[in-house]
């Protein structure tokens, strides 16, 4: 039994995916036990397990979590938080037409909003919720642990909606805090 799963990547991510000299594709074939086939005019990604791979191997769905990270405006270093042992980490993808409409100059104003003025409002978030946030074309996407993705989408969510960046900030430093305090808790209950 096989699996096999075609992946949509804007022709302009095609040559991040594949990497210099094929360096990429050749990491997540080897990384993920799987075979990819790109057609560079199109666009489709062809993810299919190897043959000698059992249905019990979940990696095929981390290779295409993987892809979608770059098609969605992720460098492959960035990427690679994916395939962490040590963290469950997870990626989350926020459709930006999904609240704005088809209106050209509200997606760029909306844009505009979550990366600020030279990258400080997306960065922001990064840094709050320890995050990699990647904005490219109508989406948002965001990689870390689902806690903090999640709390990093409710900030991305508030931008969207019109909220000061202040607010977002100020928000984002509570939780910060709360969270911390917790883990002080959790701590000091172990003694």
């Amino acid at each position: 039994m096989s699996f096999t799963q075609v992946i949509k990547v804007p022709r302009d991510r095609i040559g991040v995916l594949i990497g210099k000299g094929g360096k990429v594709k050749e990491m997540i074939e080897q990384e993920f036990n799987v075979r990819l086939d790109i057609d560079g005019e199109s666009g489709d990604v062809r993810v299919s397990m190897n043959p000698n791979s059992s249905l019990e191997d979940t990696r095929v769905f981390k290779a295409i979590e993987f892809i979608n990270a770059i098609a969605r405006g992720f460098s492959p270093e960035r990427a690679k938080r994916l395939l962490a042992t040590d963290e469950d980490t997870m990626l989350n993808i926020i459709d930006i037409k999904d609240y704005v409409g088809r209106s050209h100059n509200s997606l760029e104003r909306v844009k505009g909003r979550i990366i600020g003025k030279d990258g400080k409002a997306r960065r922001m978030i990064e840094e709050l919720t320890n995050t990699y946030i990647s904005v490219h074309g109508h989406y948002v996407s965001i990689i870390g642990k689902p806690e903090d993705v999640k709390l990093a989408s409710d900030a991305v969510m508030m931008l969207i909606t019109g909220s000061m960046h202040s607010t977002v900030y100020k928000m984002l430093e509570k939780a910060r805090r709360k969270a911390k305090l917790e883990r002080l808790k959790l701590w000091e209950d172990k003694l």
